[in-house]
């Protein structure tokens, strides 16, 4: 694996030389626009709006908009001196519990590795402490001119680094929760844990796939061959204004207990549940017994 950025850790008086790897690789089809009629690829210009001119590469400037909403041009020069302190350092801000970084904040996600054999030592006391105390650095980095915070933490063997949003760039989730005053029955609290659980059973995340990416491949390659793809089947869900939530937590319930039967239990007792709720038992032996015996009603008589 190639790594894309080269720096060191920084706390205290430590450094750690390390060395940033991308820890995902997205699948997607490399599509891109063509003319329907020919197939030829469309391109677009960089075209100037107010003469109407194409601009080549070289001549295109930044610009950024003042709060004024006046439009200011930045050259590489004023860029570059911008104060970048954290430019080739992940700098340590802080050690916290993992459990209080809040998860929408985070984004991408790195590996850290050491850079050197000498880097190896501190690069494992730093991965075990923050293992051994459940707790993330808090950092700072730059990538790509821009500087984030991130957050490092001790995954398996190795470090991970994660880039997280400013805390100013995080939305309040004003007007979306429920306003109306809604009561949950106990009894559809337990089918709701119910199905969780069975859901959960066996449950392997990493035998899960991106389906639509392999129908996408499949018809790519059918359409280039010159075969044609199995008819996929669109399932469409009805849809309702009006919801019987225990209906179908009951369904949903049994329909998960069918793909994932648990083993039948062994009992000689059978467990019958009168209307009043009253469960009784029979046995083997019980039931022989009750086929010999005669029922009085009151003001019958037997002969």
């Amino acid at each position: 694996m190639r790594a894309t950025w080269k720096g060191a850790i920084s706390f205290g008086l430590v450094s750690i030389p390390v060395q940033l790897y991308p820890a995902t690789s997205e699948h997607r089809s490399p599509g891109h626009q063509v003319h329907r009629e020919d197939g030829g690829r469309i391109r677009y210009k960089r075209v100037c709006e107010l003469d109407g001119e194409e601009v080549v590469y070289a001549d295109i400037a930044k610009a950024y908009e003042a709060a004024d909403g006046r439009q200011v041009v930045l050259s590489d020069e004023d860029l570059s001196e911008l104060p970048l302190p954290s430019k080739k350092v992940v700098d340590v801000l802080a050690f916290v519990d993992e459990a209080e970084i809040d998860p929408l904040m985070l984004s991408k996600p790195y590996y850290l590795g050491p850079a050197t054999p000498a880097a190896a030592k501190p690069y494992v006391l730093i991965r075990e402490a923050l293992a051994g105390q459940s707790r993330a650095a808090v950092t700072k980095i730059t990538l790509s001119t821009r500087e984030s915070l991130a957050l490092v933490r001790a995954q398996g063997e190795i470090l991970t680094l994660q880039t997280m949003l400013w805390p100013d760039e995080l939305r309040a989730p004003e007007g979306i929760a429920p306003t109306e005053n809604v009561t949950i029955r106990p009894q559809e609290m337990k089918m709701a844990a119910s199905l969780m659980d069975t859901l959960s059973e066996d449950f392997d995340l990493g035998e899960v796939h991106d389906d639509y990416q392999r129908a996408m491949d499949a018809l790519v390659e059918a359409k280039a061959t010159g075969t044609h793809p199995d008819e996929a089947v669109v399932k469409e869900a009805s849809e309702s204004n009006v919801v019987d939530l225990m209906s179908v937590l009951t369904a949903s319930v049994k329909a998960a207990e069918k793909d994932h039967p648990k083993p039948a239990k062994q009992t000689d007792t059978k467990t019958r549940t009168t209307t009043k709720g009253r469960t009784t038992a029979k046995t083997a032996s019980g039931r022989a017994s009750a086929k010999k015996s005669t029922t009085t009603r009151p003001g019958r008589k037997t002969g």
